[in-house]
Parts: C-alpha cells; sequence; structure tokens
C-alpha cells in the first residue's frame, strides 16, 4: 500500500463516519418533531371551551355565528332544473336541514348515503332536506347526486359562492338546522 492510497482511505472512512453521524441526528430529530407535532394534534387547546349552553347542550360544542339568529335567505338554481329557483323562504313554517357539499369531499361522499336514507324516513314530517353544492362543475355536481340516488332538492351555490359565505362555511360538509321560525 502506498503512502498515498493510506491518506486517500482515511477521508473516506471519515466522511463515511460523519455522515452516519448525520443520518442519525436527523433521523433522532425527526422522531422527536413528529413526536411533538403528534402531542399537538391529539391534545386539545387550551383556550377552547369545553361547555355549552343549556339552549344548545344537545348539539354538542356548536360554534357558529348563526346560532340563535335567522337564516340568510337565498334564491339559488336547482341542479337537475336550472330554470327552477329555490328561496328559503319558500319553507317558512318548516324544518329545514341544510347541506352545504362538494362532489370531490370524501367527508361529503361518505355522509351522502346517511342523509339520503334519512330523508327517505322522514320527508313526510315536514322536515325539508336541501342541498347546496358549493362552487363545483355542474356535471360533477349531477354525477354526485346520481352516484348516491339523491332525491332531496338541491341547489348550485352562486359562482362567487356569496351563500356558503353567508353562511360563514368553513369547511365540508357542513350542515345547519333550521327552525320553523326561520333560525339557524
Amino acid at each position: 500500500m502506498t503512502e498515498n492510497s493510506v491518506e486517500a482511505a482515511i477521508p473516506k472512512k471519515h466522511s463515511r463516519k460523519r455522515r452516519t453521524v448525520v443520518f442519525v441526528t436527523v433521523t433522532i430529530m425527526n422522531g422527536v418533531l413528529l413526536t411533538i407535532l403528534g402531542f399537538a394534534l391529539l391534545t386539545p387547546a387550551a383556550n377552547q371551551s369545553q361547555t355549552t349552553t343549556s339552549k344548545n347542550s344537545f348539539l354538542g360544542d356548536v360554534h357558529s355565528p348563526l346560532s340563535g339568529k335567522p337564516a340568510p335567505d337565498f334564491a339559488l338554481s336547482m341542479l337537475t332544473k336550472s330554470n327552477v329557483i329555490v328561496h328559503l323562504t319558500d319553507f317558512k313554517g318548516e324544518v329545514v336541514v341544510l347541506n352545504f357539499w362538494q362532489s370531490f369531499c370524501d367527508p361529503c361522499n361518505t355522509e351522502a348515503p346517511f342523509l339520503q336514507k334519512t330523508w327517505t324516513q322522514i320527508h313526510e314530517q315536514k322536515i325539508v332536506f336541501i342541498g347546496i353544492d358549493v362552487p363545483d362543475t355542474p356535471a360533477a355536481a349531477r354525477t354526485f347526486l346520481q352516484k348516491y340516488a339523491i332525491t332531496y332538492p338541491n341547489l348550485e351555490d352562486t359562482l362567487d359562492g356569496s351563500i356558503s359565505s353567508r353562511y360563514s362555511i368553513d369547511g365540508f360538509p357542513e350542515t345547519y338546522f333550521i327552525d320553523q321560525n326561520g333560525i339557524v
């Protein structure tokens, strides 16, 4: 072995050792960060209220600026008959279940069969179901309705999503219950 080959082997050995130390260090740091992230996701925030009012305690922890207020009216086209306009005020005196959805939303796809089944069981009790598709392509929305054989009225929100904005929608699906007096 020549003197140059011995010197060349030494840096490779140190380089390999350095890479191993860096790899182990980064792996440990990733494990610590994942543990912290998991803990943060599974621990409720300290500032969240754990109480509910007696008025809506059966609903759980409901946070909507519309709770206890009149539901915003709308005039929207039906998805299946675009020449038919539906107003919320058309259902004054009836209980309304208003569901905001999108065809590509996984939870929306999961709950759609349940909503349709529930609708078929209770629609004769003067409870109205209305679905509102929030900016989606009309073709995708109609495919969604056909896929789940949805028979209750479904409407198309405006292109700018103004109705979902008026209802302060912050995720999908989101469902509002409106009493006979039009109160959320």
